[in-house]
């Protein structure tokens, strides 16, 4: 593979981050307000105009809960603003993405004709799965809209909202994913950052800068049921050249040698004492928030998460923030450059919603640059634009922080990146996969590894189930 652009040493020079991304990371931890909510942008004239014949109707939407409160709150207020505008009433109810039957709950309420007019979701996550449940409406409409207005959406989101042509999400904000280390305990030791490294030499810059003593612990990530357990396993799999399927999403592929090594690499580090001083206290029992946590506390020398982590950090004046090094995904035996996939929220609307088009010119409203500002100021990284035009809409996307550059970049990669032994990833969406990585089956395997099963042995099993999941979503194996 020849070695992408994105990371030549020109285009990260004097900016002291080498970014972010590869999917599958769970958007995790909690904040509260820093600051009070800016008042909301207007609507567009144009909006309202559209709006004017539904006025005295209502909407109900469903959000994925962000990390912070305050988010959560900037976005409320921009509805509120859209509701009060167009004359119209619009519920917002918060989801807990990762509480696992979430798919499962929606779907009920589809079929029962009691489900929200619009929700968005990680589109790399549900949209297929809700597609192929055939729960959502075509929207392919307002992406044209869209497109002719704010330019190309995010590379990422035209592989995972689209199906037979047809778009069935509306690209909403672009997800930005790190991997975090400790410059300050790195600087100490005399390593000096880098901006990719390969699993190995990630693991072992980790135990180099531990110290219980000190109460610093290299390797801040569980393979405990968790969001972001599932996301580092998966990207380690794949850049051994494993993968859950084939590249069209359909074939369950998982039960391979290279999945084999790397589910063996990964279930060391947990086993051998080689490695016990860079394992945090309770690791094995984290969930979502904990990394979060543990690294906000200052005690983590390294962990991959959405910038949720490193929003907190920034917003709330953490000295961790100025402390942190983010650099590009690891590589693996199979990859020549990080797998960087990214992720968007989009939003979606529901079969026979009851206003689909007011929760389209709402969706419409909220991709905005002003309506987008007051989430992303308070969630800075996690939120950002995805589309291109948006992204120029306002100085804070553009430099708000030293990460945000890069950033933008990989919502303009060229697609699909390529392992040496032929994967492609992104692969086609596939509800087999979303479903897979929704019911556990990834952390499942490593505990039972952690227990003392051969990689060997828990790979195969894991395997199986992926086999009768695939079954299960229509996708006969």
């Amino acid at each position: 593979m020849e070695d992408s652009p994105l990371w030549s040493r020109r285009s990260v020079l004097g900016m002291g981050v080498g970014l972010a991304g590869a999917a599958g990371l769970a958007a995790c931890g909690s904040s509260t307000p820093t600051t009070p909510a800016a008042p909301p942008p207007e609507v567009p004239q144009e909006l309202l105009d559209a709006a004017a014949s539904m006025k005295g109707s209502a909407l109900g939407m469903l959000s994925q809960k962000l990390y912070s409160e305050a988010a959560n709150a900037a976005l409320n207020n921009s509805v509120k603003k859209f509701a009060d505008a167009t004359g119209t009433k619009i519920e917002n109810s918060l989801v807990q993405a990762d509480a696992g039957d979430v798919v499962a709950k929606i779907d009920a309420e589809v079929k029962g004709g009691v489900a929200r007019d619009l929700a968005f979701m990680t589109d790399s996550r549900f949209v297929a799965q809700f597609q192929a449940l055939g729960d959502l409406e075509d929207v392919s409409d307002v992406v044209k809209a869209l497109t002719a207005k704010y330019g190309e959406p995010t590379a990422e989101s035209k592989n995972y909202c689209v199906f037979d042509g047809k778009w069935y999400a509306i690209p909403y904000h672009f997800i930005g994913i790190g991997s975090f280390l400790r410059k300050d305990w790195m600087q100490e030791k005399g390593i000096t950052p880098k901006d990719v490294y390969s699993w190995e030499e990630l693991r072992d810059l980790c135990l180099a800068i531990s110290d219980p003593g000190k109460r610093r612990y290299g390797w801040g990530m569980t393979v405990n049921r968790s969001g972001d357990a599932n996301g580092m396993i998966e990207a380690l799999i794949n850049a051994y050249g494993g993968s859950i399927a084939s590249n069209d999403g359909r074939k369950v592929t998982f039960n391979s040698p290279e999945t084999v090594q790397a589910v063996a690499f990964l279930g060391d580090i947990y086993t051998n004492p080689k490695f016990k001083n860079m394992l945090p206290p309770g690791v094995a029992a984290w969930t979502d928030s904990s990394n979060n946590e543990n690294w906000l506390a200052g005690i983590l020398g390294y962990t991959r998460n959405q910038f949720s982590v490193y929003a907190d950090s920034k917003t709330k004046k953490n000295p961790v923030y100025d402390n942190t090094h983010v650099f590009a995904d690891c590589i693996g035996p199979a990859t020549a450059n990080p797998l960087l996939l990214g992720q968007s929220q989009g939003f979606v609307v529901f079969k026979n919603a009851k206003n689909a088009a007011l929760a389209k010119l709402l969706a419409q409203y909220l991709i905005t640059a002003p309506a987008l500002l007051g989430v992303a100021k308070e969630a800075p990284g996690l939120a950002l634009p995805a589309w291109e035009k948006v992204w120029d809409a306002d100085p804070f996307f553009t430099s708000g922080d030293r990460a945000f550059p890069i950033m933008r970049k990989i919502t303009q990669l060229a697609l699909p990146l390529k392992t040496k032994n032929g994967l492609e990833f992104p692969q086609k969406a596939s509800a087999g996969q979303q479903a897979v990585v929704a019911a556990y089956v990834l952390t499942d395997m490593m505990q039972q590894v952690v227990q003392g099963t051969a990689a060997a042995q828990a790979v195969q099993a894991a395997h199986t189930k992926m086999v009768q999941i695939f079954n299960q979503q229509g996708l006969p194996q």
